[in-house]
């Protein structure tokens, strides 16, 4: 069984990639280690947030391996993701800001509500005609092997290079509604109608969800990554 630190808080996105992936991996989440470092996502790109979180908690552990050692196995990869909605009407918005969208009106750090983040998009696209409320969720992955010999280094600058670091990505095209629809997903899911289907993200439910949206895609190409590895 693979053990895999995911870089989030997140549960409602720990348990989407535990459906994903299946039974075959162990996942734990930030909840788990105590002192973990808030990385600060400040990268302009989905794939340079995501690489950053995956390098700098790697490095972490690699400092003290008893963090990693638990009762089953042994940790031995850090998976972090950083995924957002564009919006073709808006030049990509929110984009990478996806999560903290309506808290950057107020300055302040940290994400937003969902509901806050849903009705500031409606709000900007309040004029806009369905036919041009095109988008897309993109999602990138970053994995990076911890390796079991402690790393020196203490600048992100010097260490990138000593951890091996996979990216996985994928995008899911559709349209964003005038108003929310289903009680399912997170995010921005109750305005998101991906292309062929009738229904949201929140009103499809984890089954149909879980093989179309951009984080199912990109964690199967992952998951295709690890059949490939010796075990």
């Amino acid at each position: 069984m693979r053990t895999i630190l995911i870089a989030t808080h997140n549960k409602h996105k720990a348990g989407e990639i535990q459906q994903i992936l299946g039974g075959e991996f162990q996942l734990l989440t930030l909840d788990n280690f105590i002192g973990a470092p808030r990385v600060i996502e400040n990268a302009d790109s989905f794939a340079g947030n995501a690489t950053k979180k995956a390098l700098e908690l790697a490095h972490w552990l690699v400092q003290d391996d008893t963090k990693f050692q638990t009762k089953s196995a042994k940790l031995e990869f850090v998976l972090a993701d950083d995924s957002g909605l564009k919006v073709d009407a808006l030049n990509g918005a929110p984009g990478v800001h996806s999560a903290r969208f309506a808290a950057m009106d107020s300055g302040k750090s940290g994400n937003s509500p969902d509901a806050d983040n849903n009705a500031k998009l409606l709000k900007l696209l309040e004029k806009v005609p369905a036919e041009k409320r095109t988008a897309r969720f993109r999602c990138v992955i970053a994995l990076t092997f911890v390796p079991t010999a402690r790393v020196e280094s203490a600048s992100p600058t010097c260490f990138a290079d000593e951890f091996e670091t996979q990216i996985f990505d994928s995008v899911c095209r559709g349209k964003i509604l005038s108003a929310p629809r289903g009680q399912n997903g997170f995010g921005y899911d109750p305005l998101f109608v991906p292309d062929g289907y009738e229904q949201t993200f929140a009103e499809l439910g984890d089954d149909a969800k879980n093989k179309i949206s951009h984080r199912a895609m990109a964690l199967a190409k992952l998951k295709d990554y690890f059949s490939k590895l010796p075990s």
